[in-house]
């Protein structure tokens, strides 16, 4: 997959709070492909900070109210998900813990962690990029939304710009295993170079 990711056409200055003039009219899935850029924005903003590359946004009646990305390493916090901080973010500025009305757009298919708190917050739909098949809890491990016992069933549709949210993950981990094998060949080489100094 090519590393250099394509620039979106995805309005990431239209701030919170405003409905972006370019989805008047437009379809579900050309929004979709709006917001779920603006998700990726956000996941870019994680990976400047070191965090995986993870971006999430809430949107409610056609206006972003919200977006988070990943910061659990910078934040000491295993709870601040992308979803995490952009549903904390949508509830402070609706001033209420229920969503109902919203919508989320998450880069990576949410954990088990997130699905619950999805659920909780009653958001009704669910807009993923990247399937995670090691802890994904839309289908990819576990279907959680589609768990009859329980009692809230958002809307979930995955695979939106899927190439660019995989993309960004694989350059990511490519980019942290090539600075991990830099670290071991420079503390081999001064090993080495020690070694060679010793009478």
């Amino acid at each position: 997959m090519n590393r250099d990711l394509p620039v979106p056409d995805d309005h990431s200055d239209v701030p919170p709070g405003d409905t972006d003039p370019a989805l008047h009219g437009t379809s579900e899935a050309t929004a979709d492909a709006t917001y779920m850029g603006l998700a990726l924005e956000q996941a870019r903003a994680a990976m400047l900070q070191g965090e995986v590359p993870v971006g999430a946004v809430v949107v409610c009646d056609g206006q972003v109210v919200a977006v988070g990305h990943n910061c659990p390493v910078g934040g000491h916090d295993p709870s601040a998900h992308a979803e995490m901080q952009a549903l904390r973010a949508a509830a402070q500025t609706l001033g209420n813990y229920r969503l109902p009305d919203c919508e989320l757009y998450v880069t990576l298919e949410p954990c088990v962690m997130c699905a619950g708190a999805i659920m909780h917050a009653r958001i009704k739909r669910v807009v993923y990029g990247a399937a995670d098949p090691k802890t994904g809890a839309c289908g990819s491990v576990v279907d959680l939304f589609a768990e009859p016992r329980l009692n809230h069933h958002a809307e979930v549709v995955g695979g939106v710009r899927r190439d660019e949210c995989v993309g960004i993950l694989q350059r990511f981990f490519s980019e942290r295993r090539a600075a991990a094998r830099a670290r071991r060949l420079a503390a081999a080489a001064e090993a080495t170079g020690n070694a060679s100094d010793t009478p």
